[in-house]
């Protein structure tokens, strides 16, 4: 049996399918009689439609992730699953008029003209190739081109049985695609490693369908049919490592080549075990199984420097929503011991203690993404964040201090929320502008299925639409794009436009500043000397000399209430007790020169200390054993 997995745009051109890698290795090792190979049409695509057009990077990285929330690389391929190069133009150009700029406007419309004949000359290939099977994989913006590629190959092939799978195709979201599009001859809802394989070995024997777990097939008369999800997650022992093999040699064939730095996908667990005890508010990540379950250290480890070898890349996107703590003392060390001088990219929580980041910074882990999502204890409360404004500021600056960057998101629209738990921050944004700012402005945020929001109404939102761009994408009942859709539009709730205006606007200032400001502390000893560079604060440097104030700014290293720090800093210090009131006083001084940060009766100081060589990554990979005392000599 002849398997083809096909990875449409709006697929990252920086990375390979993790999904199809898998799926690849599981075929090749699971399937006895078949061998897969991987299509990688989202490179094609590049090369197609820069000899039609002015097409960049930056365009493909708008439609693929920028404009994810807006449907626009959905709606682009709409004109070939409907045939039809003019499919509802009038009414995507009537809504998205006041929200997309006259040039993206007009790229947006040329690309829907002519993406009909890059699927035609798609399905073709295809079906030149001769394939048994065709899978396309459906992430993000992938679905409408998936589509549109499968129903063309059903079309001039219709022997070729076709399966659609990925994110886009969980739970109910699959059975709906299945039940609208029968041309798609098998949706694989869940975990793909061993569903596929065995929608594989039945086909060839010609078993039934029935016993597969979340498979939609259709029966004698051909009627969709959806096997129940299965009740179970997959243990890590069975979730195999990724086959890339071909992705690097078509990038490197591909005039994508010139617009991104290729990187590696490695996975080491799936599921959240933050979200199991708690599931953030708004977070629609994991779909059916949020159940978290991390592959062995050894395994992971072993991966990770196998993949390295066999691609000489050095660069890996961890997919993981949320790291594995024990590899901070099991896969990480083992890394900075291995001579390969890696660059990581994972998500941690936000209240990581510092000596971990530094792990996470000397294993290569140069970007991280916390979670941070506000600096408001009480909002993030209504996230059900499990972290208060002052621990994530921590994180900011323990960050700068350690050489990670920082990658989040400020979010706004909750329900509960109020303009009194943004005034406070937007008031002491200036005195952040030396740690990163969020990657944007801050945005209302969306209902995503499978998250709490979306599931229980009680919280806050009710009478859920699907969001605009489903609409004028699918020729669909409003029913059934309910059933598809992922992003679902809400009345606002939180807070209104003069609030959210006045958060932008010093979000604005912080990205726009941040490179030339600078805050920095050394401690040393018997004095800390502070050093500042920033537009809202007229000093340069100043030195704190007094033992209790020695003392409370060391303890500010952490989150702290006033009364906490009295009675601690009193006991560090050998001079006389100050009240608590002296303690306000020293606090309300420091937050004029914009030294520390309070939110919610906590402050914490936001001073990274002065180690320029680490922040500047000319030491970065400096073992732990040299630390401890084998100084490397001078060159």
């Amino acid at each position: 049996m002849r398997v083809l997995l096909v990875n449409m745009p709006w697929s990252p051109i920086d990375l390979p399918s993790l999904a199809l890698g898998i799926l690849k290795r599981s075929v090749d090792e699971r399937v006895p009689g078949a061998d897969a190979e991987v299509l990688h049409a989202n490179l094609m695509f590049t090369d197609w439609i820069t000899e039609r057009t002015e097409f960049t990077g930056h365009d493909y990285e708008y439609y693929a992730l920028s404009s994810y929330f807006m449907g626009c690389g959905d709606w682009v391929f709409s004109s070939a699953l409907y045939g039809d190069p003019a499919w509802r133009e009038e009414e995507f150009t009537r809504t998205m008029s006041g929200k997309l700029k006259p040039a993206r406007m007009a790229m947006t419309l040329e690309l829907h003209r002519v993406v009909p004949e890059f699927v035609e000359m798609i399905a073709r290939h295809i079906v030149a190739d001769a394939p048994d099977v065709v899978g396309f994989t459906s992430t993000f913006q992938q679905n409408a081109a998936a589509l549109a590629a499968a129903r063309r190959v059903k079309e001039l092939a219709p022997h070729i049985v076709t399966v659609m799978g990925g994110a886009n195709c969980d739970g109910e979201q699959g059975a709906t695609v299945h039940r609208n599009f029968p041309f798609v001859d098998h949706v694989v809802r869940g975990e793909g490693e061993a569903a596929f394989p065995a929608l594989l070995t039945a086909l060839t024997d010609k078993t039934p369908l029935d016993g597969i777990p979340g498979l939609c097939h259709r029966d004698a008369n051909g009627t969709s049919v959806a096997n129940p999800m299965a009740t179970r997650p997959l243990p890590p022992a069975a979730i195999l490592p990724p086959d890339y093999s071909g992705y690097f040699e078509r990038l490197a064939a591909s005039v994508a080549r010139n617009w991104v730095e290729p990187k590696l996908v490695v996975e080491g667990a799936r599921g959240c075990w933050w979200g199991e005890k708690h599931h953030c508010t708004f977070c629609g990540l994991n779909g059916s199984f949020m159940e978290f379950r991390s592959k062995s250290p050894d395994t992971f480890y072993e991966e990770i420097i196998e993949l390295a070898r066999r691609h000489r890349v050095l660069d890996m996107y961890v997919v993981d929503n949320i790291l594995d703590m024990r590899y901070l003392t099991t896969v990480l060390p083992r890394i900075i011991d291995s001579g390969y001088d890696l660059r990581l990219h994972i998500e941690i929580k936000a209240n990581m203690k510092r000596s971990q980041l530094r792990t996470l910074a000397d294993a290569g882990l140069i970007y991280v993404q916390p979670g941070i999502e506000s600096l408001n204890s009480r909002v993030l409360d209504l996230m059900d964040k499990g972290v208060s404004g002052c621990q994530n500021v921590r994180m900011l600056r323990d960050g700068a201090e350690t050489g990670l960057s920082v990658a989040w998101n400020y979010l706004h629209g909750f329900p509960g929320e109020s303009a009194e738990d943004y005034d406070p921050v937007i008031a002491q944004i200036p005195a952040l502008e030396h740690l990163d700012p969020p990657v944007d402005l801050s945005a209302r945020i969306a209902i995503e299925r499978f998250s709490p929001y979306f599931e229980r109404p009680e919280l806050g939102f009710t009478d859920l639409r699907p969001e605009a761009h489903y609409r004028f994408t699918y020729d669909l009942p409003e029913e059934e794009l309910h059933g598809m859709a992922y992003v679902f539009e809400a009345p606002a709730r939180g807070v209104g436009e003069p609030t959210v205006g006045a958060l932008n606007a010093a979000l604005g200032d912080w990205k726009k500043h941040h490179t030339d400001a600078r805050l920095t502390q050394d401690d040393q000893g018997d004095r800390i000397v502070l050093v500042s560079r920033r537009r809202a604060f007229a000093w340069r440097a100043m030195e704190l000399t007094d033992p209790f104030e020695l003392a409370v700014f060391r303890l500010l290293d952490q989150p702290h209430g006033v009364r906490a720090l009295q009675r601690k800093a009193a006991a560090r210090a050998a001079v006389p007790v100050r009240t608590e009131a002296e303690v306000q006083r020293l606090l309300d001084t420091w937050l004029a020169l914009g030294i520390v940060f309070t939110d919610a009766g906590q402050y914490v100081h936001i001073a990274p200390a002065a180690v320029n060589e680490d922040l500047l990554r000319l030491d970065f990979m400096r073992h732990a054993h040299a630390r401890d005392g084998a100084v490397p000599a001078p060159a």
